[in-house]
């Protein structure tokens, strides 16, 4: 009597990738077999807990931490965001920084990849713009507190120095921002002749300028100081003011003008 010979692996495997793909007759007696319940769907009540407090009551009724789960449901629709967004605030501190900080430091965060990021960044940057547009066609001096918001927004939590210049009409209106230098943790080279070029292009007659201190303390260094005085002292005999030169810091700003140090 010929003996079968045992069957090789690879007969094993196409036996068992078949039985995938012809559905097995069902006895009488059979059960089916229930399909596992899905895994990590506990959050799925959560999140329209969430969305109801809010629809209900507003951005009041949730603490930060939940504001950007709120967000991140839509940029990671299968995962429970509530750890994500809570390890976002303890890496970086506040909601604005989270916003504020660099794509590849948001990615050092578990659960946070490119794709995530930069729809963060995106958010941040449609914050900016909102806040940007509240300054157009209207007299900045006059909504000095919507420039300082602006700037802060757009600034503080930059990792490196940035030199910013918001160029202004005769009725101190802006007519544009623009950012002119980016430098280094701690200095940014500004040139004077460069500030008052632009400006004449632009047919400005004032200037702000606006500039972030990357180590969250806004006091002005003898360097600030002293660029500030150069550029007022070129831009005076063109017919241009110099308005201010405010320092952006974490957790708040100075103003050169208000310090009297030019």
């Amino acid at each position: 009597m010929t003996k079968t010979p045992p069957a090789e692996p690879d007969d094993l495997f196409d036996a068992a990738d078949e039985s995938r793909f012809f559905p097995q007759k069902r006895t009488r007696n059979s059960v089916a077999t229930a399909p596992a319940p899905a895994s990590n769907t506990h959050y799925h009540g959560h999140r329209d807990r969430l969305r109801a407090r809010y629809r209900e009551h507003g951005d009041a009724a949730l603490a930060d931490y939940e504001l950007l789960e709120l967000i991140l449901f839509r940029l990671i629709p299968r995962r429970d965001t509530k750890p994500i967004a809570k390890a976002l605030l303890d890496r970086f501190g506040t909601l604005a920084a989270v916003f504020g900080a660099p794509l590849h430091l948001l990615q050092e965060v578990k659960g946070v990849g490119e794709s995530v990021a930069l729809d963060l960044k995106l958010v941040a940057t449609a914050s900016h713009r909102m806040l940007r547009s509240e300054l157009r066609n209207r007299q900045v001096l006059s909504s000095w507190s919507a420039v300082i918001d602006y700037c802060h927004a757009a600034m503080a939590h930059e990792t490196k120095e940035q030199f910013r210049i918001l160029f202004l009409d005769k009725r101190n209106a802006l007519i544009a921002d623009e950012v002119q230098q980016q430098g280094t943790i701690d200095h940014t080279p500004v040139y004077p002749r460069e500030v008052v070029k632009r400006a004449l292009e632009l047919s400005a007659t004032a200037l702000i300028l606006v500039h972030n201190h990357p180590s969250g303390d806004p006091t002005p260094s003898r360097a600030d100081i002293d660029m500030t005085k150069l550029i007022a002292e070129a831009a005076k005999p063109l017919g241009i003011t110099l308005h201010d030169h405010v320092i952006i810091g974490k957790d708040g700003h100075v103003s050169l003008k208000g310090l009297r140090l030019f």
